[in-house]
């Protein structure tokens, strides 16, 4: 079997003799009246015209005088017919070629075919070719399902052909398109506006994450790559606009696991006059419409980290009280327990117990352990306040806050809360997460005193709310990695790579 640099070379070759016949293989000027699916489902409309299509070579065949070419475009697969007799000559002025140059194409290569749209002797739709032109000289050759391109790490290095090579992977991208599209949309419909706001920040805060950091030479500072949008657009409701929202990047300087990825496509909503109740209402209506319009339904089968799940989105939602939900399963109190207990629990649950730096991250893993195994959906409520320091607090309850977050699959799905607008407290519980900050914990909240600021202002009352595309990935029942087209990985450069290219120096 020829080897990779063996069958590059014989793609060199025949570029080469392209180039000797005046070719151009990669011209800058395309024509395309149809694409393929219009072709194939139009075929009684469109029978006897002619059509000029586009597309990559997916196979060759060639019998004597006549030949085959299938080709794909994004749309699907189309056939078409070459014959010596109809097909016209090689002609370099056109970038043309001739069914003599059929030999100089292989698969994985760009053409363009111009001609009657028919059906064969044997019914297939298909392109009678009378103009053949060359867009495209591909000099690697595509795998094939036949090849096994199975490999995850090499499909996850070369994206670019796993989606080729397997179209339910490129059809995934499509998917978490329209999961993207339809949460715009219908965030649009209820009188939302998007304004994008930044990435690099000053001060970074919304969640307990630790940050990446760079600097801007501009104004010799350093700045903080955000991992939430919640300050800023929280920011816009003071400024006046009553509904909100952003999708795009967040950056959290975590490891991989199959839930979560450094870099991410997060959304977060705000809306002024709407406290967490309204909230929970509109994240209900929100997520039927997006999966609905996503997938087609709104009964999944899923599968959780340790269990499968039967997930029904039509029903009604369950709500779980926090602190009622640890006592009943530990035994402790979270909201009047010492950081000895919370350390015994996660003992006894063979957990971890060594980073567990205080209560508020003791207790979060003992929630954890709890969520692994629930199939909602549910809507976890009366969260402890030293767990959300952005969230007003209940005012039956004042050690614990208006927040609602959305479980499903054993998974969190997504955060949202009444929030605070009330610049003395607002200010205290910053204070508080500084003092952990400078205890030791990493992904203690910043103090932001510019935020501050803003709430003295004044900020109305508002409800807010975000999710990730983990949202998607769990639906698509996909891990992280596989849930995005090109997941960060180790840079390498394999071994074919630098023999083909000896005088570049890698590092």
């Amino acid at each position: 079997m020829a080897t990779l640099k063996e069958l590059r070379g014989e793609r060199l070759r025949k570029l080469d003799e392209l180039k000797q016949l005046g070719i151009n293989s990669y011209p800058d000027y395309v024509e395309r009246t149809h694409h393929v699916f219009q072709v194939v489902d139009g075929f009684d409309t469109y029978q006897g015209e002619d059509a000029t299509v586009v597309g990559r070579i997916v196979n060759i065949r060639k019998f004597g005088k006549i030949a085959f070419v299938v080709i794909k475009d994004e749309s699907g697969e189309l056939q078409l017919f070459l014959g010596s007799e109809t097909l016209q000559p090689l002609d370099a002025a056109k970038n043309q070629l001739g069914l003599a140059q059929l030999s100089l194409l292989d698969a994985g290569d760009f053409i363009e075919a111009t001609g009657p749209i028919i059906k064969t002797k044997t019914g297939e739709i298909s392109i009678d070719v009378r103009s053949l032109r060359l867009l495209t000289k591909s000099l690697r050759p595509m795998p094939t399902k036949q090849d096994g391109f199975t490999n995850k790490e090499e499909r996850l290095r070369r994206r670019y052909v796993d989606m080729n090579v397997n179209d339910d992977v490129r059809q995934r991208f499509v998917r978490r398109s329209t999961f993207w599209q339809a949460t715009r949309d219908f965030l649009n419909q209820n009188r939302f506006t998007e304004v994008n706001v930044p990435v690099l920040e000053h001060t970074t805060g919304g969640a307990d994450a630790n940050p990446f950091v760079t600097h801007m030479d501009a104004l010799d500072q350093d700045f903080y790559l955000r991992i939430s949008h919640e300050l800023p657009l929280k920011r816009l409701l003071g400024a006046g606009f009553e509904r909100v929202y952003d999708i795009g990047p967040r950056f959290r300087n975590e490891n991989y696991s199959d839930e979560h990825l450094p870099e991410h496509i997060a959304m977060e909503w705000y809306a002024a006059y709407w406290n967490w109740r309204d909230g929970m209402k509109f994240m209900t209506e929100l997520y039927r419409h997006v999966l609905q319009t996503t997938f087609g339904t709104l009964q999944f089968k899923l599968n959780g980290r340790d269990n499968n799940f039967d997930v029904d989105l039509s029903k009604d939602w369950e709500e779980w009280d926090y602190v009622e939900t640890i006592q009943n399963r530990y035994g402790i109190n979270p909201l009047d327990c010492t950081i000895e207990q919370v350390k015994k629990a996660l003992a006894d649950n063979h957990l971890e117990v060594e980073k567990t730096e205080n209560i508020a991250r003791g207790v979060d893993k003992l929630w954890k352990n709890i969520r692994k195994d629930v199939a909602g959906p549910i809507w976890l409520i009366n969260t402890p306040l030293f767990i959300s320091p952005l969230a007003k607090s209940n005012p039956d309850r004042p050690e614990t806050v208006q927040r609602f977050q959305a479980v499903v699959a054993g998974s969190e799905l997504c955060n949202g809360f009444s929030e605070l607008n009330d610049p003395q407290e607002q200010l205290q519980r910053f204070l508080e997460q500084q003092q952990m900050r400078e205890a030791g914990d990493d992904e203690a909240m910043m103090l932001d005193i510019d935020f501050v600021e803003m709430l003295e202002y004044g900020m109305p009352p508002a409800c807010g709310l975000g999710f990730s595309e983990r949202v998607f990935w769990i639906f698509e029942g996909v891990t992280a990695r596989e849930g995005v087209p090109f997941p960060q990985l180790r840079q390498e450069v394999d071994e074919v790579t630098k023999m083909i290219y000896p005088d570049i120096k890698f590092s």
